[in-house]
């Protein structure tokens, strides 16, 4: 895999005149273009019919949290669409993910086409210690992202959505071929933003993720081409030593 293809542009934005010109810049520089809650509920699947009309890979990020039939019925819609990959919140459970790994296969399978990969959301990066207990996890962020991820394994999904500083200490006990999606990534030439857990592209690398998301250091770059360009240099170089 080159290194430019490990990077997920998060398509931040709320109308698709935004996106398609971000899809136009980018295209070529980076291996999938992230759609997430923004984008999705102002211009509908329409964003994901663009990517997919273009040849481009599409990470559909809505995050799916709700009962199993709800999600399942989800991940039908999505799976006509021709999303190649989308995300679940582990915390919905072992019912609501299997009947949503159960949806994907049959769906692609009537289609005639490839199953989307599901990945499971363990603990946000824009939440600490603190934000987990006041929601009643009293558990360092790490620990919890490691009882999700092996749920999130043993049901079969295809990998998860982790923070790089959560990896030491769970990539061990995950399946060498789970993919791991690593979001907060932050090159020291960027700002941290709203992210609490941030690493950069070569510490995600080196701690274990395949995928990287990123957005703001991208978009908010005075050559959005050229900081793609250099975050794959950074990618390519952590993955030589």
């Amino acid at each position: 895999m080159a290194a430019h293809d490990r990077i997920i542009f998060a398509l931040d934005v709320g109308d698709m005149d935004s996106a398609r010109r971000w899809v136009e810049t980018l295209r070529g520089h980076v291996g999938w273009f992230k759609v997430g809650l923004e984008l999705f509920t102002a211009v509908g699947p329409e964003i994901v019919r663009l990517l997919k009309d273009s040849g481009i890979r599409c990470f559909v990020d809505l995050k799916l949290h709700d009962i199993p039939n709800t999600v399942s019925g989800a991940v039908r819609s999505l799976a006509r669409l021709g999303a190649d990959m989308a995300t679940l919140h582990i915390s919905g459970g072992k019912a609501m993910l299997m009947a949503a790994l159960d949806a994907a296969q049959s769906e692609a399978e009537a289609g005639g086409l490839r199953r989307p990969k599901l990945v499971g959301v363990s603990v946000l990066t824009s939440l600490g210690r603190d934000d987990l207990m006041e929601t009643g996890i009293p558990r360092e962020p790490h620990e919890q992202a490691d009882l999700l991820a092996r749920l999130a394994a043993s049901c079969g999904l295809d990998g998860i959505v982790c923070s790089a500083s959560d990896l030491p200490a769970i990539r061990p006990s995950l399946p060498p071929s789970f993919l791991v999606v690593t979001p907060g990534i932050r090159p020291s030439w960027s700002e941290s933003g709203d992210q609490k857990r941030i690493s950069s592209p070569s510490g995600a690398i080196k701690a274990g993720a395949d995928l990287l998301v990123v957005g703001r250091p991208i978009s908010g770059a005075g050559d959005p081409v050229e900081a793609a360009r250099r975050i794959a240099s950074e990618i390519e170089a952590a993955l030589d030593e």
